[in-house]
């Protein structure tokens, strides 16, 4: 059989064209999710889950590492911008640490703002697509967005009236949680989780203002008595993803990875839910004790960090229309 130039040439190109389709049908888009978060914690639980739905309704052509612990050597305050910046395609975000980036990402913390989680669903309907506008100036894409658990404050005494909080040294974990536990008397100040056990033990502290599941994590029986609802503030996070790594994904894989994450978020907001739930029972049943706040206490608490609130929205006026629409609905 005689072979010219000229069929060499095509059977080259044709067979060029076969390893090229070959590769585009098996190739993989990596993605590392970077969380700051122990592999233990429930949100990591969630992205890895997430995860692994994502590589099922792609055939495995998306595959998605999650890199818990900070084991990127990202920290929390980092990830937004890390994202941003390519230097992870993906994170799981704690949207309140990213204020210097932006003080809009604050306003799901103001203060007794929202008071259950069922309220804090309606907020994020009137506040998620603002976050959506700010990840995609920021090169990125918003997937899901789930919330911590509610927040209570935990303290050694009894306390009648809110002259009763006056003066107990409160750890919390940061400075808009440590302004709140301030205003309504006690001396608040920011301390690292890991201080936090030692703290208690030599009663350099005598409270805590966290959610249920640290509690729980810190066995806060060994040291305190009663839990209060507080509700002080709340906080969520996002998982999102780098738009150039999302815009290299097919749109059929698009369209299934955002489908998958539609289901889950409802998923994962009882996750949540049911860990405060749990936490509570596991603390109760070692001796602590549930405190009931009055309606009278619950707005002596509210008017003392109503300032706290209106200093917020007079130093991000952007939030105030969101804020506004949110307490309408809620009338």
């Amino acid at each position: 059989m005689l072979f010219n130039r000229r069929n060499i040439i095509s059977a080259a190109i044709a067979g060029a064209m076969l390893a090229t389709s070959a590769i585009t049908s098996f190739a993989e888009v990596k993605i590392n999710l970077a969380d700051a978060l122990p592999d233990s914690n429930f949100m990591v639980k969630n992205a890895v889950e997430f995860a692994d739905a994502v590589k099922t309704v792609t055939d495995g052509n998306v595959v998605i590492s999650v890199k818990a612990g900070g084991s990127l050597g990202l920290k929390g305050p980092d990830q937004l911008t890390a994202v941003r910046d390519g230097l992870v395609e993906m994170a799981d975000i704690n949207i309140s640490q990213q204020v210097g980036v932006n003080p809009l990402f604050g306003v799901e913390g103001i203060p007794f703002l929202v008071s259950s989680m069922d309220e804090l669903k309606k907020y994020h309907a009137i506040i998620r697509p603002v976050y959506e506008e700010l990840a995609e100036k920021n090169n990125q894409k918003i997937l899901y967005m789930v919330p911590s658990p509610a927040q209570y404050v935990y303290l050694k005494v009894l306390a009648a009236n809110i002259e009763d909080f006056k003066g107990i040294p409160v750890r919390g974990a940061d400075k808009n949680t440590v302004d709140i536990v301030s205003a309504i008397g006690m001396a608040g100040f920011v301390m690292p989780w890991g201080e936090l056990i030692p703290a208690l033990a030599s009663g350099r502290v005598d409270g805590v203002a966290t959610s249920a599941t640290s509690g729980v994590d810190g066995k806060f029986w060994e040291f305190l008595k009663y839990v209060y609802p507080t509700n002080h503030t709340w906080g969520s996070n996002m998982v999102t993803i780098n738009l150039d790594t999302w815009n290299s994904i097919p749109a059929d894989q698009q369209e299934a990875i955002l489908k998958v994450a539609a289901e889950l978020e409802p998923k994962f907001w009882d996750v949540s839910r049911q860990g405060d739930v749990n936490s509570i029972k596991t603390m109760s049943e070692n001796g602590m004790e549930l405190v009931e706040i009055s309606p009278e206490l619950r707005a002596q608490m509210e008017e003392r960090a109503a300032a706290l609130q209106a200093a917020f929205l007079e130093r991000v006026p952007d939030a105030k229309p969101l804020v506004e629409k949110y307490k309408a609905s809620m009338n």
